[in-house]
């Protein structure tokens, strides 16, 4: 086991770049949630990374991975199934780029969790608990509450690159109420082993959907609210000059204070790890490439989407590509999946179209790459939807409540058998009939695919240990 009190040893030049990371305006905001802790927990991963694409709203399981055409018309919606690739395997009419890929991914039709609720449900399926946190509060995150996988994995799992391990993105899930949705925090484990947050999509929580192409308010429709998707700018201030560096009086003061709020919130061991990863990314041309989705090759920029869906899943292939070891996409912020109503043109033009796209897309870039197989795919939202139509008022269009009590999720990559359905839905795609599978499978799934073990534990601000997994992994995927 690594010595807790090794003291790194600091070059001068280290030394120089760390104090230079202060002059840039980097402060611990920034820099406290780029620890990458080296663990010896990792054992024989089968994927070298994770890309969860989360779909905050809840995906209908019936408009898209388990159609139920023989269910009454009340029930099984407007769509019909067309045949995948894979025999047997059916989908909505409206993945028929995700239909002739079946030979790459599988589903599980059969999660499950007991809560309807969208900010419990988010805590769910972004920490994989079942069981609400001690202090649980409804719309604010809490330092109680269980951390996000993407916490847990980037405080675990050893770092490829000086790289911050763990990321999300395009933006911070917020509700056009101001509520932030829960799940998204390292709670337990202290902020600063939060994921770090890349904001490409400032201000998106008033919208929905994959904009400009495909942006839409429930009830209105199309809308074009001239949102812009950029990458944060890691440059250096026009007023910087690399010659202050040089100055070497001025740079040991400068150090001397930069270490002293480093150590507030960094133990000695992690302090060489927090410099690196920091200034990995303000002097590497990889990090600002891997950030950068517009100046892409055109043709790989039509082939994912000109839209925020697909820029998210390119960015996040790029990150991957880096070496970050979990990136956390949000594929449409505003619960973009809460289909109350109008759920079926809202699907049909808005929806469906540019996720299969942009994740057909990511599938074929990473087999065109090699890094399919050593790249695990998620895609799930907190909850599915209910069984039967309704509308919010006679004036509304009809559409699917939320529903934790079964929900589709799709898996490819990172070892994952294509092809392959687990679990049934009854049939009218309302609770399981079999092989039903919790949060904390798929949080296991994850957990085994990344190489840790069933001891594997982390630590929480006083000090004590948790383990990680809360259940086995969902069996059958490889």
């Amino acid at each position: 086991m690594t010595n807790p009190f090794h003291h790194p040893r600091m070059t001068r030049r280290s030394a120089i770049q760390a104090g230079g990371i202060g002059i840039l305006g980097l402060g611990m905001n920034h820099l406290v949630p780029l620890r990458a802790m080296a663990s010896p927990h990792q054992r024989h991963p089968t994927a070298q990374s994770v890309i969860y694409i989360f779909l905050s709203g809840g995906l209908a399981q019936h408009e898209s991975f388990d159609p139920k055409p023989d269910a009454p018309q009340e029930m099984r919606g407007e769509f019909d199934p067309i045949a995948t690739r894979s025999p047997g395997i059916h989908v909505s009419e409206h993945l028929p780029l995700l239909a002739a890929r079946s030979d790459k991914w599988a589903l599980v039709r059969s999660l499950s969790h007991p809560d309807n609720d969208h900010r419990a449900s988010h805590l769910l399926m972004l920490t994989g608990r079942t069981p609400l946190p001690p202090g649980f509060t409804r719309g604010k995150p809490q330092p109680t509450d269980w951390p996000s996988l993407a916490s847990i994995a980037g405080e675990l799992i050893e770092p490829r690159t000086n790289l911050p391990p763990a990321v999300r993105l395009p933006e911070q899930m917020v509700h056009r109420n101001g509520e932030v949705i829960l799940g998204q925090t390292a709670g337990l484990m202290g902020q600063h082993r939060e994921p770090w947050l890349i904001e490409a999509s400032p201000d998106h929580f008033q919208s929905y959907g994959a904009y400009p192409e495909y942006e839409f308010h429930h009830e209105k429709g199309r809308i074009d609210s001239k949102l812009k998707f950029q990458a944060p700018s890691l440059e250096l201030p026009e007023d910087f000059h690399r010659g202050r560096l040089q100055d070497r009086v001025e740079l040991l003061k400068l150090l001397d204070r930069q270490r002293a709020q480093l150590e507030t919130a960094a133990n000695t061991l992690s302090f060489d790890r927090h410099r690196e990863a920091a200034i990995s990314l303000l002097t590497e041309s990889t990090t600002r490439k891997a950030l950068d989705v517009h100046n892409s090759d055109p043709k790989v920029l039509d082939r994912y989407g000109r839209h925020s869906f697909g820029w998210s899943l390119l960015m996040a292939r790029q990150l991957v590509e880096a070496g970050v070891n979990m990136v956390q996409v949000y594929l449409g912020n505003n619960e973009t999946w809460d289909t109350h109503q109008s759920a079926f043109p809202n699907l049909k033009n808005s929806l469906l179209p540019p996720m299969d796209q942009s994740v057909s897309a990511l599938l074929d870039d990473l087999e065109e790459r090699g890094m399919l197989e050593t790249t695990l795919l998620v895609m799930a939202g907190e909850f599915g939807r209910t069984p039967r139509i309704s509308s919010l008022n006679s004036s509304a269009l009809p559409g699917r409540d939320h529903w934790g009590a079964v929900q589709t999720v799709w898996l490819a990559g990172g070892g994952v058998k294509g092809g392959v359905v687990i679990g049934e839905s009854d049939r009218i795609g309302g609770y399981p009939k079999s092989d039903m599978q919790k949060p904390e499978n798929l949080a296991a799934t994850i957990y085994q695919s990344l190489g840790l073990p069933r001891e594997a534990s982390w630590r929480d601000s006083d000090g004590r240990p948790h383990f990680i997994y809360h259940g086995d992994p969902i069996p059958g995927l490889s």
